[in-house]
């Protein structure tokens, strides 16, 4: 039992009830982005009230901070303190020299991480900026004119 088109209402007729929370007594838009009045967050309160707590350490940090923690380890019979980094890649570099293929791919990956991060470093930042290598160039200049007329004098001293 269907019905027929005729008997349809026309969807342009067809209105909605009105909502209160999309039309509100105060005359504001309420929408996407727009949230009813009542419900929005105070003006000065967070709305993650139990968030992160002030003076809590990221990863990064907690990890930077064990790492550079105190141990003792005895080297050759005698107790030496060093930081928990050291003594891990001690630890590795061991274990590479007695044989360990899985320690000696670490060692070299490690050498080839900091030699790539000490030549980016010295490329990045010369010992000698372009100023600097400038006022070098006009001191050698100066000194290369000087010795050439000192031998000049030289030379003329010993035809005369």
């Amino acid at each position: 039992m269907s019905r027929s088109r005729d008997e349809l209402e026309p969807e342009s007729e067809i209105r909605p009830e009105a909502n209160p929370e999309t039309e509100p007594e105060s005359g504001q838009a309420v929408g996407y982005g727009k949230p009813p009045l009542a419900t929005r967050f105070k003006q000065g309160c967070s709305g993650n009230p139990k968030g992160r707590p002030r003076g809590s350490l990221n990863v990064t940090t907690t990890f930077t901070k064990i790492l550079r923690e105190k141990v003792t380890i005895n080297e050759n019979g005698k107790r030496k303190v060093v930081t928990k980094f050291d003594a891990a890649i001690k630890q590795i570099v061991n274990k590479a020299a007695s044989g360990d293929i899985r320690a000696v791919r670490q060692v070299l990956e490690l050498a080839r991480d900091a030699e790539t991060k000490q030549n980016a470093s010295i490329a990045h930042n010369p010992a000698i900026d372009t100023v600097d290598q400038e006022v070098i160039d006009g001191i050698v200049k100066r000194l290369g004119e000087a010795k050439r007329k000192a031998e000049a004098n030289d030379v003329g001293d010993q035809c005369g």
